[in-house]
């Protein structure tokens, strides 16, 4: 299934980069280094899933910039950066740009661990997310532009006779498609069927592809 995650660690500090990838390879994790913020966004196109531990001060690209880059070419990695303790204000607009974490130094390691476990969880729980999407709007494909219709009126919470109203059909045609909807969804009930079409971020089916 799914693949080992890495920690992507980004510092220009040779140093620095080694000692916290030894300390994840002690802790049983997964890593991968690189020395700038420009030379990890080479990585991007084939970058495996997990989380990156980014320096916030490196010259090139900040670790601030970085994030920006990051979210403006769609990467949902969660993003631990690590600060000085003069970095306050910097660590403060990373976590505006949308860092997970920040972590000052000197930092404890299992501070470190803890951060790095964390936004590997929520990595994991966002790749979830990313699977069920894909798989309920494959499943939404296969219902005809009439039954996306009577879905959207689902999910707005409308009744059967309103459903049945607004597209100028009978009540128990409404009910044909909704049982076609909710065996083409595997939805096993309305509640279920709604949920769906939420993660799907469902809405304007009537109109839509």
């Amino acid at each position: 299934m799914a693949a080992e995650p890495v920690v992507h660690v980004i510092d220009d500090d040779e140093a620095a980069r080694h000692s916290l990838a030894f300390l994840l390879d002690c802790a049983g994790l997964a890593s991968k280094t690189y020395e700038s913020a420009i030379e990890f966004l080479k990585a991007v196109p084939s970058l495996e899933p997990g989380c990156i531990v980014t320096d916030v001060r490196m010259p090139g690209m900040s670790g601030v910039e970085l994030v920006r880059r990051l979210k403006a070419l769609g990467v949902t990695a969660p993003v631990i950066v690590i600060t000085g303790h003069a970095d306050v204000p910097l660590a403060i607009e990373a976590m505006k740009a949308g860092v997970a974490d920040f972590i000052e130094k000197p930092f404890d390691d299992g501070a470190i661990l803890a951060a790095v476990r964390s936004a590997l969880e929520l990595s994991e729980g966002r790749d979830r997310m990313l699977e069920e999407r894909e798989r309920v709007r494959a499943l939404m494909e296969t219902l005809s532009p009439r039954e996306k219709e009577v879905l959207e009126g689902l999910v707005e919470g409308k009744a059967n006779k309103v459903i049945a109203f607004d597209l100028d059909i009978s009540a128990r045609t409404v009910e044909v498609y909704r049982a076609n909807v909710m065996t083409k969804m595997h939805a096993g009930s309305l509640s279920e069927l709604v949920r769906m079409a939420t993660i799907a971020e469902v809405g304007g089916l009537g109109t839509g592809d």
